[in-house]
């Protein structure tokens, strides 16, 4: 059940309770759809550093990808070679992981790949929800899910092509995040 903030009066999903940073990202991203594709390639590279650890520890480091990963420019990124990989395990401001580094670099390139096949990535990752956010009935937290038949479809198809760091669990937190699927909990005031 969603909790009341006494100070905001907003009653919100139960996992973003308690830092204000976290708060700000569940009211003002968290499910709203993206059909950009920089945003898009934002969050896979994000959603892929996850991979065994928590989506706090990875949002506080947020900046420091932006910054390291040339503002989320796919371009940029797909032509980054080993001199950048030895730069980025030396940043501080990532989670200095070669081999979620060496991913982030290989997904810009298949990033690019289903681009050119579809003339967006969004146009392509969208068509596994039938182009439209799908509303999930969550009455509790344990009603949210961390897969899907959709995300299961997606990590098959994305692996096919090349992605990595990219399996169903992360790929149905990206869909979450990316508004993919609407997964806030009945009573959220964003649900």
């Amino acid at each position: 059940m969603p909790i009341l903030e006494p100070q905001t009066s907003k009653e919100r999903c139960q996992w973003c309770l308690g830092k204000p940073a976290y708060e700000k990202y569940h009211d003002e991203e968290w499910g709203v759809p993206v059909y950009e594709d920089q945003k898009q390639f934002e969050f896979l590279v994000l959603e892929s550093a996850q991979a065994g650890l928590s989506w706090w520890i990875v949002l506080q480091r947020r900046d420091g990808y932006r910054k390291a990963f040339a503002d989320f420019d796919v371009e940029k990124v797909a032509k980054f070679g080993d001199d950048d990989v030895e730069r980025l395990m030396l940043d501080t401001g990532i989670i200095r992981n070669r081999a979620k580094i060496m991913s982030a670099i290989n997904n810009a390139q298949r990033f690019l790949e289903v681009q050119k096949e579809f003339g967006t990535f969004s146009k392509y990752i969208w068509e596994f929800v039938g182009g439209e956010p799908r509303h999930m009935k969550c009455k509790t937290i344990e009603d949210v899910r961390s897969t899907s038949p959709e995300s299961d479809a997606l990590a098959k198809d994305m692996k096919k092509r090349g992605f990595k760091f990219l399996g169903t669990t992360v790929l149905h937190a990206h869909m979450q995040a990316t508004g993919m699927f609407n997964e806030h909990v009945e009573g959220c005031f964003r649900y």
